[in-house]
């Protein structure tokens, strides 16, 4: 495609910018501020590591499903599998739990939330 077509098919953004005291900003009403306050942002950041490794567990759960469904796994591998999985899932559940993080599930805005519920 020629790049006048792309150009003509680009929708419109429009940038609103604000000026003045950044303390009388108006948040944008579609869009959750983040609060930057000392001990919050570890959390944050504990919350947002615990939500990979719940990602990857939970993609590692369905590969081994997989796996077993296949019948590529032996009975001992399937047993080891599964503890070692249980284990993970009970360890981040406990650090949730230590820290005070209800909920992992990050909302990825139009792709929709991170984890399967």
């Amino acid at each position: 495609m020629p790049r006048a077509e792309l150009e003509m098919k680009a929708p419109p953004y429009k940038i609103g910018i604000q000026t003045g005291d950044p303390a009388n900003f108006a948040p944008h009403p579609s869009r959750r501020r983040v609060e930057l306050e000392p001990g919050k942002i570890e959390r944050g950041l504990l919350q947002l590591v615990l939500a990979v490794i719940e990602l990857i567990r939970q993609l590692m759960e369905k590969q081994a499903l997989r796996r077993i469904e296949a019948g590529s796994l032996t009975p001992s591998e399937v047993d080891r599998l599964g503890q070692t999985l249980m284990e993970l899932e009970l360890k981040i559940k406990e650090l949730q739990k230590q820290f005070d993080i209800e909920d992992l599930n990050i909302d990825l805005g139009p792709l929709g939330k991170l984890l399967d519920e």
